[in-house]
């Protein structure tokens, strides 16, 4: 056992610790490093030099490993392994340190480990530590979807109003609506535009938008307190039981996706509707999930699914649920009548390639946006009147093939600031077979595509002083730093490094497209 004095220490020390103490802008901060001197108990009679100093504390470490130590903390996660030792050590922690306090400390031992978790007065402050486990990547305003796909406001109208419709009939028997759609079909940009007009309306609860590019939202870590987040948001009661939970399990976040939702979401919610502190006419119920396909793995898709289902549609709860996705075997099987999809009876499900003919639509966002282009660029050919020709829309219209996302990719090819948009639509046009070539889905997008990147490869290799440098591994990077996956002071050799790992798969499907190998 320790001598007596060294808990009277202790209990001195934290006392003065707790107390308040002067002030910042009266004593400076001492940063003296820690001296031999400073690992000795002080004496019960000896008195600081400075009686406006606050003395150090002297902590004496656990013989049991299950006895939490005590260490600084500003808030910021710590860990602090434990010593080998035969007899018992007094440690002063910060030593001559003059004018702080220190406060919204607490520890706990998980494993063999402590961490410093942040606290509020007395107690752990769940909610900090759900703000701190959220996709903030995922929100439908979040600066890293910075001008995200979304709809003309004279395009896609009638779906649009219907999508509305659907979102505001809070007592409608179906409160699942899946719509699915092959890439390019425009589904991204449609739960944008939905999520921006619930948002103006006051019903918007959360938005997940998932992307297989970003590791922060292509997976399920992070869903159920992202949502569980924003719902909180609009209701204080919400926002003080979701805390509470998560102070009583700190391990909350390391669970099953339904636990999450059932103890994040459901139970909260539930309970608070019944008590009358949620009001079910009023509450922001809609849920947005956008691109369950970007979800990795076919397990976890389905998990999503089974959770939304068994959590909150067989709950009675005010939710409206809104998932777009490709017509993936996860969804698809799980909607599709025959076998038997368990949600089936549940979901109304819009088909969007088969239910909806986007051709006007993008006849009207071809006309709108090349022309606005034409406007605003310096080349005179490119007036109005004069350009694009109602024969360059309608070949361009029937290239699209009824997607949106070919005709985006003309808008922006041809919106380069620092060439002529009519130079480019001519090489778009050179570009795009006629109908009888069509032999794919898809073939005149691929071909687009090819063309552009043959295009950039060609005048990259011209103006390139350093010979030998794949073109399109370097586009591979440049995109794996625009999604944000690699620091921002990497070089351009770093970072065809990085890609070197698992390119070989890529490479091998745009051999066909002429590319050349140069990686070394």
């Amino acid at each position: 056992m320790p001598p007596k004095n060294h808990f009277k220490s202790f209990a001195r020390g934290l006392r003065s610790m707790l107390s308040p103490g002067p002030r910042g802008d009266e004593r400076p901060i001492a940063h003296d490093p820690p001296t031999a001197e400073d690992f000795q108990p002080p004496s019960p009679t000896e008195k600081p030099e400075d009686s406006t100093a606050t003395p150090a504390i002297p902590v004496t470490t656990a013989e049991h490993p299950s006895h939490p130590d005590v260490g600084p903390s500003t808030g910021a996660s710590a860990q602090i392994n434990s010593l080998p030792m035969e007899h018992p050590l007094s440690i002063s922690i910060l030593p001559n340190s003059q004018g702080f306090n220190v406060e919204n400390m607490h520890m706990i031992n998980i494993g063999s480990a402590q961490h410093v978790h942040h606290v509020q007065g007395n107690r752990i402050d769940g909610w900090k530590m759900l703000s701190d486990n959220i996709a903030s990547n995922a929100l439908h305003d979040s600066n890293a979807r910075f001008d995200p796909p979304k709809c003309d406001e004279d395009t896609r109208v009638e779906l649009t109003n219907e999508l509305m419709d659907w979102m505001q009939a809070r007592d409608a028997p179906q409160r699942l609506l899946c719509m699915t759609g092959a890439a390019g079909a425009g589904k991204s940009a449609l739960q944008q535009t939905v999520a921006e007009r619930c948002s103006s309306s006051n019903i918007l609860g959360s938005a997940f938008f998932f992307s297989t590019g970003d590791p922060t939202r292509n997976n399920l870590t992070r869903i159920v307190p992202t949502i569980a987040y924003q719902l909180a948001l609009q209701n204080p009661a919400l926002r003080d039981a979701i805390g509470k939970v998560i102070e009583e399990d700190l391990l909350i976040f390391k669970k099953q996706t339904k636990t999450q939702m059932d103890k994040l979401v459901v139970t909260p919610t539930k309970r608070l509707c019944a008590s009358g502190e949620l009001d079910r006419n009023t509450f922001r119920h809609a849920i947005l999930i956008d691109g369950l396909d970007e979800c990795s793995g076919e397990e976890n898709q389905a998990e999503l699914l089974s959770t939304i289902k068994h959590c909150l549609l067989d709950n009675d709860l005010p939710f409206r649920i809104f998932i777009t996705s490709r017509p993936e075997w996860t969804i698809r099987s799980a909607l599709e009548p025959e076998p038997k999809g368990y949600l089936h009876q549940l979901a109304y499900h819009i088909k969007l390639s088969d239910m909806y003919d986007a051709t006007s639509d993008i006849r009207r966002y071809l006309w709108n946006r090349l022309r606005g282009i034409g406007s605003r660029s310096g080349d005179r050919r490119a007036l109005p009147h004069l350009w694009p020709t109602q024969e360059d829309i309608e070949k361009l219209v029937a290239a699209a093939s009824g997607q949106f996302i070919y005709a985006a990719t003309v808008v922006k090819y041809v919106s380069e600031r620092h060439t002529s948009p009519v130079v480019r639509l001519q090489k778009i046009m050179s570009w795009t077979p006629e109908a009888a070539q069509q032999t794919q889905p898809f073939e005149r997008l691929d071909i687009l595509y090819r063309s552009i990147l043959s295009t950039a490869k060609e005048l990259y290799e011209a103006a390139d002083t350093n010979q030998g440098r794949d073109f399109v591994l370097l586009v591979r990077a440049h995109q794996l730093n625009s999604d944000g996956r690699v620091g921002d002071d990497l070089h351009e050799h770093e970072l065809a490094d990085i890609v070197k790992s698992y390119f070989n798969d890529w490479k091998e499907r745009y051999k066909s497209y002429g590319f050349s190998e140069k990686i070394q």
